[in-house]
């Protein structure tokens, strides 16, 4: 097993540790591998707990975790990726089909909807250039409003964070989740 950049947090927890832990973490379900490490940093940890995006907001949930599971496809942090996997897209019956297309399929592809396809196509271009052609943005907001928009945004670039402390950090994989696919054989 890889062992952290930093090591994580160890228990017993401060009461302000515990509480940013529970607003994440399912009940009776360890603290993430990432929070732990994040603990060590009293500046950084509450204003990550703070910045994310996993509550109920305008984007719909479906639609929040394609843009997580491409952006951490896209980075290659499989780490976090996994884990929206196995804690978002399992319970929300995305299929391996589905699930699979996020790590490996563009926007042409024929698996996704019209939809699908602007959030891939956002989620690359935002990748590859730090930027949107128009066409993309034309593209996404047949689809969101501003306020959508401005969030899917703001998701990528949350993510593209989140990939780079689990790479960087050199975070082993949690056990519970799920791993990148395999590549498909071509022949």
């Amino acid at each position: 097993m890889t062992t952290p950049r930093i090591l994580p947090l160890e228990p017993p927890y401060t009461d302000e540790v515990q509480h940013l832990f529970d607003l994440a973490m399912p009940p009776g379900m360890d603290p993430l591998l990432l929070f732990r490490v994040l603990a060590t940093n009293t500046r950084i940890f509450p204003r990550f707990m703070r910045a994310g995006v996993l509550d109920r907001g305008p984007v719909p949930i479906r639609d929040r975790e394609l843009v997580i599971h491409r952006t951490t496809a896209n980075c290659g942090a499989e780490y976090e990726w996994g884990v929206h996997v196995t804690a978002f897209a399992r319970a929300l019956g995305l299929d391996d089909a589905w699930v699979a297309r996020t790590a490996q399929a563009g926007a042409t592809d024929a698996g996704w909807n019209p939809r699908e396809a602007a959030l891939v196509r956002v989620c690359d271009e935002l990748h590859r250039t730090s930027d949107l052609s128009d066409t993309a943005w034309e593209a996404l907001r047949e689809h969101f409003d501003e306020e959508q928009s401005l969030e899917i945004i703001y998701t990528v670039g949350m993510y593209h964070a989140v990939s780079f402390l689990v790479n960087a950090l050199r975070l082993p994989l949690e056990s519970m989740a799920e791993r990148f696919p395999a590549a498909p054989e071509t022949g």
